[in-house]
């Protein structure tokens, strides 16, 4: 029986060093990207969440002016067109694998954008890297929408109170009194979405995007070896991983210091 893995093999897999160090860069330009992606999606999914536009809302009352407990009209008239359209994406996106919505986004959408051939840093292909950021981004905001949802509607209602009595405006509440208590609550959560991101950005490679798994591919059909390779990347994915999970939880203690007081 063949031994599980050979010493030796790592002298043959160390020529290809160089596509794991690209490969690492891209995983984490991948991560990045598609935090601030998801995050910008999120919050105008949340916010779109906890909207109460109406349209219909007058069918809600009959004819003598009093409101409608049952029928058609009565529900239609608490119908919300943004809460339905922002939940519609939230449920579909939470319920395919991101392999699929990879494969929709690169083969059906892009494939009717001709994108520039050019490539990052000499060696990303930007046409197999924004699908991949863009696809990995919108799986991302759904998931992000429902903390940044939760961490809105944590904040006291009083504080919005408090705010339309200095004169604020609801943009102005928002920006300046609610997002920020919210952020700092919803941080690490969002933080521990960067390092899942980090982990789930290696199904990009099944669309040629060059990261680690990519390099694992490669160096597999070079050498016809495959787990050194698969070790390689194990080794590289866990030291982007928990070194980044230990420095949000050193974030999140000095964070919360001011809670304690």
């Amino acid at each position: 029986m063949d031994q599980f893995f050979q010493i030796e093999n790592f002298s043959r897999i160390s020529p290809y060093a160089d596509l794991f160090w690209q490969g690492t860069l891209v995983t984490v330009l991948l991560a990045l990207f598609t935090v601030v992606i998801g995050f910008c999606l999120a919050l105008i999914l949340a916010l779109m969440r906890m909207s109460n536009l109406r349209p219909f809302r007058a069918l809600g009352l009959d004819a003598d002016g009093h409101p409608r407990e049952k029928g058609f009209l009565a529900l239609l008239s608490r119908f919300n067109p943004l809460d339905f359209i922002a939940t519609a994406y939230v449920e579909i996106l939470r319920s395919t694998p991101v392999i699929v919505q990879i494969f929709i986004i690169y083969y059906g959408v892009f494939s009717l954008i001709e994108l520039p051939g050019f490539q990052l840093f000499g060696f990303i292909k930007f046409d197999r890297f924004l699908p991949g950021v863009v696809a990995l981004g919108m799986n991302s905001g759904a998931y992000l929408c429902e903390i940044i949802r939760s961490g809105i509607q944590s904040i006291d209602s009083g504080q919005t109170e408090a705010a339309r009595s200095l004169g604020l405006s609801q943009g102005q509440n928002l920006r300046f009194i609610i997002l920020p208590q919210a952020i700092k609550n919803i941080l690490p959560a969002i933080a521990n979405e960067f390092v899942v991101i980090i982990k789930e950005s290696a199904i990009t490679y099944t669309i040629g995007v060059q990261d680690i798994m990519s390099a694992v591919n490669a160096v597999r059909g070079a050498t016809f070896i495959i787990i050194e390779p698969l070790l390689v990347a194990t080794a590289i994915y866990f030291c982007l991983c928990f070194p980044t999970s230990k420095a949000i939880a050193y974030v999140e203690r000095r964070m919360s210091r001011g809670d304690k007081r």
